[in-house]
């Protein structure tokens, strides 16, 4: 299981190259090791979360947190942060038995932050 973002995937932001870079390069390695470990029963899978209320992304607010966090929440169609423990029912749900026939996707789990354009 890896944990990718839909930045690179769906959408870029600027000043974010080398970050959507490599997470878009998480997606090419979830779907080549998914065909190359599919045939031992080894699934493969990443989740591309949005954006989610932890401490650090907190810290990384700038000075004005209110009116970023607030601005980062409109730019999801649900209109706010995940919780961390919504991105980990995601993750539970790919390494459980419920998903056992997915393998090699890029799972997002967004609040709809890429298909949002208000």
């Amino acid at each position: 299981m890896f944990t990718s973002s839909f930045v690179g995937n769906t959408i870029g932001f600027p000043g974010m190259a080398a970050y959507a870079a490599s997470k878009a390069g998480l997606v090419g390695l979830t779907q080549a090791l998914a065909v190359e470990l599919g045939a031992k029963n080894i699934r493969v899978n990443a989740i591309l979360p949005g954006g989610t209320d932890t401490p650090s992304n907190a810290a990384n607010l700038p000075g004005a947190a209110e009116e970023t966090r607030g601005f980062i929440e409109r730019l999801h169609a649900l209109k706010r942060l995940a919780q961390p423990k919504e991105i980990a029912q995601t993750v539970l749900h790919l390494a459980s038995d419920a998903s056992s026939f997915i393998a090699g996707v890029a799972l997002l789990a967004d609040g709809g932050v890429s298909i949002s354009r208000s």
